[in-house]
């Protein structure tokens, strides 16, 4: 047994259509963490979906609570075969963004899984059931290869590395508990070498893409609030301050009409060579779905990818002065926006707040009040490109596909990659297995085919690798 009869195993795992019957099985269960009455489906999708088939793969398998009392449980499955051997994390999350039934098109429903051509339609197709799935079946069609062949790197009929999986049940509401379950138990259940996970989307639908952390995001609100009530713009106005026009100068003292960036301490000095070198090569794309980029907004000199993976972008989520619904001749008294800064490794996001403070009372806006939000916060990660972990993982997914991937030194998004890259202090390689048009958290969610049987062959290919070949230097020797 080969490498080569391996990807053909998780290949056939998928063309045989036992790959989607298990999507669809897990699709069905309507795990929306925001519903108060969802616990019971997080726990059914963990106890009755997913642990049943990590048991039957040889993992020990825990459910853990969480100690947060916002957020459900989680599930570590583990299978250790030998310490001396690199011990591997894998990270998905079971919960799912609401289903919005009803207003998916042609009448189809987000818990039923329906595919029309390339498109594989369903709740969690892409987030993030049709990843973790992908991972593990892939996983699976390893092991049964190497017990044929006669064991992986350490002898035996194993893996020939130690594999394990954290599976937690509050993404889609900020991963309440998860920092909490990554010190409590990183020097135990979640202690590993490297953690390979799959979550966002690729590139393009057609290039295999790695990327190893994630931008930051840090949301504030500018606010101005002159008095008490509307005025009559017919007695008032040009007599009083109006709260729309003060806020919309002092936003556009931040930001230039092109996007660009104009309170220079909120991005980054430069863009590390390394970085630079990586996303030389690369086009953003997101397929005939996707929008159309204006290549004259943001930073000037900049390619899109370097725009998207290594600078900082302000942005206005939402603007609201007086009533947009029903517009009355009054001058409002207040206005408000939610902002936010993606921003990358390179800056200091503590700084963020009183550099814009600073740049807002230079300007003559010191009534615009700026505040952190409530929510929407995560730090920034990166690996370097050039990190043996990440020249490894490269390299066998080139070896799978015939062609290099795309690597990009982290996501333009954010998910919770700081858990394991600072606090667990883990290189961190993430393959996704969707696009960015796949419309994650909105109706009409969907897989592409393709890309969930390539990921199953590049996913095969790199548990191979990690139990046959020599692996770059390891963080934990036998512990």
């Amino acid at each position: 047994m080969s490498r080569e009869a391996a990807i053909a195993r998780a290949t056939e795992h998928f063309d045989g259509g036992a790959f989607l019957a298990d999507l669809a099985r897990r699709v069905a269960i309507r795990t929306e963490s925001q519903e108060p009455d969802g616990r019971a489906e997080l726990a059914r999708y963990l106890d009755g979906e997913l642990a049943p088939r990590f048991a039957a793969l040889g993992f020990a398998v825990e459910i853990v609570a969480n100690p947060d009392p916002k957020g459900g449980p989680f599930l570590v499955a583990r299978r250790i075969e030998d310490p001396a051997r690199p011990t591997v994390l894998t990270y998905g999350h079971a919960d799912v963004i609401h289903g919005l039934s009803g207003q998916w098109r042609d009448g189809r429903s987000p818990w039923t899984l329906t595919r029309e051509g390339d498109r594989v339609y369903g709740r969690g197709t892409a987030d993030n059931k049709g990843q973790h799935s992908v991972n593990i079946a892939a996983l699976a069609a390893v092991l049964d290869a190497r017990r044929e062949h006669g064991g992986g790197g350490g002898g035996g009929e194993g893996l020939g590395f130690n594999p394990v999986f954290l599976i937690e049940t509050g993404e889609e509401i900020g991963s309440p508990g998860l920092e909490a379950i990554c010190r409590e138990w990183g020097r135990d259940l979640l202690a590993a070498d490297l953690l390979i996970a799959s979550d966002g989307p690729r590139l393009s639908p057609d290039r295999p893409t790695l990327f190893m952390g994630a931008r930051g995001v840090l949301n504030f609100d500018l606010t101005v609030d002159l008095r008490a009530g509307g005025h009559h713009s017919g007695n008032w106005g040009g007599l009083l301050a109006n709260p729309g026009i003060i806020l919309a100068n002092a936003i556009a003292s931040i930001v230039s009409p092109q996007g660009r960036v104009l309170v220079r301490d909120l991005v980054p000095r430069a863009i590390p060579n390394s970085v630079r070198a990586a996303l030389a090569d690369l086009e953003v794309g997101a397929g005939d779905d996707g929008p159309a980029i204006d290549g004259w907004w943001g930073e000037p000199g900049l390619t899109p990818a370097e725009k998207v993976f290594a600078w900082n972008t302000v942005e206005v989520l939402a603007f609201k002065t007086g009533n947009p619904e029903n517009p009355v001749n009054a001058i409002p008294p207040r206005a408000a926006a939610r902002c936010q800064i993606r921003f990358t490794v390179d800056t200091d996001p503590a700084s963020f707040m009183p550099a814009l403070r600073r740049h807002l009372d230079a300007h003559g806006f010191g009534m615009v009040e700026a505040a952190l939000a409530e929510k929407g916060y995560f730090p920034a990660t990166r690996l370097d490109p050039d990190h043996p972990w990440a020249r490894w993982a490269a390299a066998s997914i080139e070896r799978t596909t015939g062609h290099p991937p795309a690597v990009l030194p982290n996501l333009g998004g954010s998910l919770p990659n700081h858990c394991f890259a600072d606090i667990l202090g883990l290189p961190t390689i993430w393959v996704p297995h969707s696009y960015a048009g796949c419309s994650q958290h909105a109706p009409d969610e969907h897989a592409l085919a393709p890309v969930l049987r390539e990921g199953l062959r590049i996913m095969a290919g790199l548990f191979w690798d990690l139990g046959d070949a020599p692996a770059p230097p390891r963080r934990h020797g036998g512990e």
